[in-house]
């Protein structure tokens, strides 16, 4: 592979457009813990490497454990994981997957269930977000395998 650009050392204008995304949401009502497995699916269904790097790392340092993290991908059929998480990984995937259109009303339903209308948003932005990291990844790759746990952990 040819070469690419280094995003954080030739656009830190924009990257730190998208690291006020990432200190916006540390402030968020969102569990940190849900906003990581929510940032490893989505980079999951994106096939972002460098991503799914850091969150399994980060998901790990933060006590998660091994089975939840090899049972995301089929988080309808694991009993692991809470309602509210349900809810969550079912709304990524929507906001993610964009080939139906909105977002159905069923997924709806059952989000505002698990949320707050705050939350919801707040959900929205993080789902925003990673899309975005896993599109700058993918466009711009950065050598996987050197991240170390909370290493973007701050950003203002």
């Amino acid at each position: 592979m040819e070469k690419r650009i280094n995003i954080f050392a030739k656009g830190q204008g924009a990257m730190k457009a998208m690291f006020g995304l990432g200190a916006y949401l540390a402030k968020s009502n969102l569990e940190e813990s849900l906003l990581n497995l929510i940032s490893f699916r989505v980079s999951q269904i994106n096939g972002c490497c460098y991503c799914l790097d850091m969150h399994s790392k980060d998901l790990r340092a933060r006590g998660e454990s091994e089975q939840r993290l090899y049972l995301l991908n089929a988080w309808r059929e694991a009993p692991v994981y809470s309602d509210r998480e349900r809810a969550a990984f079912a709304w990524a995937e929507a906001v993610t997957k964009i080939e139906g259109g909105q977002v159905p009303d069923e997924i709806y339903q059952d989000a505002i269930k698990q949320f707050s209308e705050e939350e919801l948003i707040d959900l929205t932005l993080a789902v925003i977000t990673i899309n975005g990291y896993n599109r700058v990844n993918i466009a711009f790759p950065n050598k996987v395998g050197n991240y170390q746990p909370g290493q973007f952990a701050v950003h203002n």
